[in-house]
């Protein structure tokens, strides 16, 4: 089984090739181009070189959040046309709980964090047991001194993984006793992880809908809160 894979939820684009066994190919790029210019190249890369023809593809795996509002709608509208072109199923990936693949390993949690502007981060706490990743603590905006709090209060070592990592808590020079962070190249989203997820959500037979799936925002972007205070002022 071989899946395409896709993480566009921030300012990196990812995109690799995987089998159930090992991972066949991936592209993993940070520059100021946008997704819109770079994602369709890359796909077109990747497969070259895992030697991968589309029809070979069993499924489309796609971050739908959280993350970048923009990167998350391109990510998961690419991903929507392709399997509706090749007849394939997708499969709708957590962007936090594919940042937890990055650690799969027992006796730790993984608190996995991406940005959510004004000082905030969209958090969640996993741990694997039994070779399964569990969620301790579900998806939840949190500042990044609510995120210390959280994790100091578990009952063992938590690594701290996440674009927010860098952005905000590289330069911290006290942390909570059992709080470490992760090195930066396990700190972004991987397609790789968002493929292994999206094989294992497939075998389960958890594909998605392709005509009605939705990013997973958690809360509204800025437009739209502005367009609400410009019309409630509008509106008195």
């Amino acid at each position: 089984m071989l899946i395409l894979s896709l993480d566009t939820s921030t300012m990196a684009s990812s995109v690799a090739i995987v089998s159930e066994t090992r991972l066949l190919a991936e592209l993993t790029v940070q520059t100021r181009l946008t997704h819109s210019e770079t994602l369709l190249p890359h796909i077109e890369q990747v497969l070259k070189l895992a030697g991968v023809s589309k029809e070979e593809l069993a499924g489309i795996a796609v971050s739908i959040g959280p993350g970048s509002f923009t990167g998350l709608r391109i990510g998961l509208a690419t991903a929507k046309g392709m399997a509706y072109a090749l007849h394939v199923p997708i499969i709708g990936c957590s962007t936090l709980e594919a940042l937890a693949y990055h650690y799969p390993v027992p006796g730790i949690y993984i608190a996995a964090l991406l940005d959510a502007q004004k000082g905030n981060a969209y958090a969640a706490f996993y741990c694997w047991e039994n070779e399964k990743l569990k969620v301790k603590e579900s998806v939840r905006i949190l500042s990044v001194d609510e995120v210390l709090e959280a994790a100091s209060r578990l009952d063992g070592p938590v690594i701290l993984s996440g674009d927010i990592v860098q952005k905000q808590l590289a330069d911290r020079q006290v942390l909570p006793q059992n709080v470490h962070l992760a090195l930066p190249h396990l700190c972004m989203p991987r397609a790789a992880n968002t493929g292994m997820l999206g094989i294992s959500r497939l075998k389960q037979g958890e594909a998605g809908n392709v005509m009605d799936m939705e990013p997973v925002y958690i809360r509204r972007s800025e437009a739209e809160v502005l367009w609400e205070a410009r019309h409630r002022k509008a509106d008195l």
